[in-house]
């Protein structure tokens, strides 16, 4: 049985300097560890993280690849777009942005790319979602 300690995803980067680059200088973000490759992985919250490492490889761009659960996605918005970080804009039938931000009340999604075409979405969950989420989290026993 598999027995899984944590996880986290990992991006790729076509330029590694300049995807290190817009997350330290425009998300804020300071690795907390470097490899020897000169992957970076960034720790997001307690017990998460994520990696950008160096790939020949180019994201798709189709789909979301990392969720950054954030207290205030329209404050968080604005803040990374004074950093000159571009939020995307969609209009499908059941799904709208405005200024970038899709979502209503204390449901809120902001989505914006790296500079390596890499998808991320800021996240803001009702209390009843948090909630639900964190005790998800804490029931997955997985091995530990």
């Amino acid at each position: 049985m598999l027995k899984i300690i944590d996880s986290f995803a990992t991006l790729p980067a076509q330029d590694l300097q300049r995807a290190r680059k817009f997350y330290e200088q425009k998300l804020g973000l300071t690795p907390v560890m470097v490899t020897p490759d000169g992957s970076a992985i960034y720790k997001t919250g307690a017990d998460t993280a994520f990696s950008v490492f160096p790939s020949m490889g180019k994201a798709s761009s189709d789909h979301t690849q990392i969720t950054l659960r954030v207290a205030d996605v329209t404050a968080t918005v604005g803040e990374l777009k004074k950093s000159g970080v571009k939020f995307e804009e969609y209009d499908f039938p059941a799904f709208k942005t405005e200024g970038g931000i899709a979502g209503t009340g204390d449901d809120k999604a902001a989505w914006f790319k790296d500079t390596e075409g890499n998808l991320l979405v800021l996240i803001q969950f009702t209390e009843a979602q948090a909630a639900a989420a964190k005790s998800a989290r804490g029931s997955a026993t997985n091995g530990r």
